[in-house]
């Protein structure tokens, strides 16, 4: 039983899911909108400052079936945003189709450290220097979401820009514990740079999911 069910989630007809939650959108460019989050256990890439580090070991998260978790999400919102953990981990495309079969609009976090897979109506690449994205990510990102922990985030920003297309949105966001610190730097840079926007983890501030 636990080889077939790892065989589903394997190819995507489960996934671990660790958590799924109707809020209100905090970071990048659709801030402040409404949107159901399913939260997909499983990274690797392994920033030092992520916030959710429960969600690195898949094996803590149960494997659930994608009909369950759709069904949950359009109960609530036409905006389902697929986070992680980096879900790209696991193949997107059989949740992808079903929740495209509800008429909801499909969103993706991802580091894009892994080969994309599913149908998106929008792609927010929020890239990692230990473990770079893939050049198809980088093609279709709709938006890009660059973290700034440190001085050298900002020339790592300037890189993962030049490597997106040139639709795609630019942000730079605070990494929460060094908020006061880079706030100011990134509010200089954007006034210099204004090609970039400034994102805020706007739900932390409003106390929120």
């Amino acid at each position: 039983m636990k080889i077939e069910i790892q065989d589903k989630v394997d190819n995507g007809i489960m996934l671990p899911l660790m958590e799924e939650f109707y809020t209100i959108q905090g970071e990048g460019y659709h801030k402040g909108t409404a949107a159901y989050f399913i939260r997909v256990g499983g990274c690797d890439v392994g920033c030092h400052w992520c916030d959710v580090k429960e969600s690195w070991n898949p094996k803590s998260h149960p494997p659930t079936a994608i009909e369950s978790i759709v069904d949950n999400a359009v109960k609530h919102s036409k905006t389902i945003v697929i986070t992680g953990g980096e879900p790209l981990m696991w193949d997107m495309n059989p949740l992808t189709t079903l929740l495209k079969s509800k008429g909801v609009d499909t969103h993706i976090e991802t580091s894009g450290a892994y080969e994309l897979s599913g149908t998106w109506d929008w792609i927010c690449l929020s890239p990692k220097k230990r473990m770079l994205p893939t050049q198809k990510v980088y093609e279709q990102a709709h938006e890009l979401k660059v973290i700034i922990y440190n001085k050298d985030d900002f020339r790592f920003a300037e890189e993962q820009a030049a490597k997106v297309n040139k639709k795609c949105k630019l942000f730079l966001q605070p990494e929460w514990s060094k908020r006061d610190t880079v706030i100011p730097q990134i509010v200089d840079y954007v006034m210099a740079n204004p090609q970039w926007v400034v994102s805020l983890q706007t739900h932390k501030y409003l106390n929120i999911p």
